[in-house]
């Protein structure tokens, strides 16, 4: 989207200088040079994603009412990149992911920002012992459709009976890491396993996570670098393919009207020097 006039239009309806979301997706873009400093730093491929994505081609930054940040790499990186977010020293962020805090359930990572408190609009984050601005870290792999789909229903209910009255009980926790401990440790292994077998080539968002659409690495790799909020990101070498796979017509705005964030609320606190 070049309509310059339109830009602005869009930043000053939904996320306009001084804004909470505006300070909100400052906040975001602090803590993504940081992991992209990190990656360089050791040499880890990763990529921009999903609407953050398609905010870097369409915005030349975040999508105006965008509350979320977006980034994939393949499993073995992604491996990588949790070792060594595990022994940084930053004590603005925490990695967050079910061996950090055991009451996060999800199959993908987070980086949590330490001076901020958010709440989703679903509070299935209520039992999370890390609950500040955060990015989703996925990794990829090889994982056929229809059964990552029947994986990503059964993981949701796990998801659930985590989150919520449940998940604060005693009951609902233990059956949640129960179940949970048999997906990381039987299930998905299992069909890890026998996925080895197939060509690496496409691939799709980890076992349990509820997004189906497959990633073809030839328009992934070699990566390339293009602005995001003043800063140069890496993106997959062919944006235009990788976005109408997941979007279609990506370039056409959708209803302002109906837009919902994922964000009910969030507070946002000075950060220490």
């Amino acid at each position: 989207m070049n309509n310059s006039s339109l830009q602005q239009e869009l930043r000053a309806r939904f996320n306009p200088d001084g804004s909470l979301l505006r300070r909100h997706q400052l906040r975001m873009l602090e803590m993504l040079t940081y992991i992209d400093g990190v990656c360089v730093q050791h040499d880890i491929p990763y990529w921009l994603s999903s609407g953050t994505l398609l905010g870097a081609v369409r915005h030349g930054g975040f999508i105006p009412w965008d509350d979320d940040v977006d980034i994939e790499l393949l499993r073995r990186d992604y491996k990588r990149l949790l070792r060594v977010l595990r022994t940084e020293k930053e004590g603005r962020y925490r990695l967050q992911t079910h061996s950090t805090d055991n009451g996060y359930f999800f199959p993908f990572a987070k980086l949590r920002d330490m001076h901020s408190v958010l709440r989703e609009n679903d509070d299935i984050d209520l039992g999370f012992a890390y609950r500040g601005i955060y990015i989703d870290i996925f990794p990829l792999e090889v994982n056929k459709y229809p059964l990552s789909k029947a994986l990503g229903w059964f993981h949701l209910r796990v998801q659930r009976l985590s989150a919520g009255n449940s998940g604060r009980s005693r009951f609902g926790r233990a059956a949640a890491n129960v179940l949970f401990g048999c997906e990381r440790y039987a299930i998905w292994p299992l069909f890890r396993a026998v996925y080895g077998l197939w060509p690496r080539n496409p691939v799709n968002h980890t076992f349990g996570v509820c997004f189906y659409k497959s990633r073809d690495l030839r328009t992934v790799f070699p990566l390339k670098r293009i602005p995001f909020e003043g800063a140069m990101l890496p993106v997959p070498c062919d944006t235009d393919t990788y976005l109408r796979h997941i979007y279609g017509d990506y370039e056409k705005l959708p209803p302002l009207d109906r837009i919902v964030p994922h964000t009910a609320d969030v507070i946002i606190y000075e950060q220490e020097r």
